[in-house]
């Protein structure tokens, strides 16, 4: 068995206003063999900027709220919504709310996507 808890991985802060915690994938505490999920706490005013991937995604609304684009479409999200996101398809998430939200994510096939390395040298 391959246990771990998701509050045990540091992640990483990202500039845009959130943690990411990778829980399976290339980079997370398990390596999966073919998709990555993850854990992100977005900040009041935070986000996941507007980006696209080669790889489809869900974004599943654990706590808090806030307002989700893809592909031109926007939509209010809150506790309980998922999302799904179809590959090269622009996305971002935006925290509307005055607390935490928290939110998964699941993109296959596994890779460590460009986003985020692009995001911390200030490209996205």
């Amino acid at each position: 068995m391959k246990k771990h808890n998701v509050f045990d991985i540091d992640g990483m802060e990202m500039p845009a206003g959130r943690r990411t915690r990778v829980m399976i994938g290339s980079n997370g505490a398990i390596d999966g063999e073919y998709f990555c999920q993850g854990y992100v706490v977005i900040y009041p005013d935070g986000s996941i900027p507007m980006h696209e991937h080669e790889t489809v995604e869900t974004y599943t609304i654990l706590k808090g709220s806030g307002r989700m684009t893809v592909d031109g479409e926007v939509s209010e999200v809150r506790e309980g919504d998922f999302v799904y996101i179809d590959s090269h398809k622009e996305h971002e998430l935006v925290n509307t709310g005055d607390e935490d939200l928290h939110m998964m994510f699941v993109y296959a096939p596994k890779m460590v996507v460009a986003h985020w390395a692009e995001e911390q040298a200030g490209r996205v």
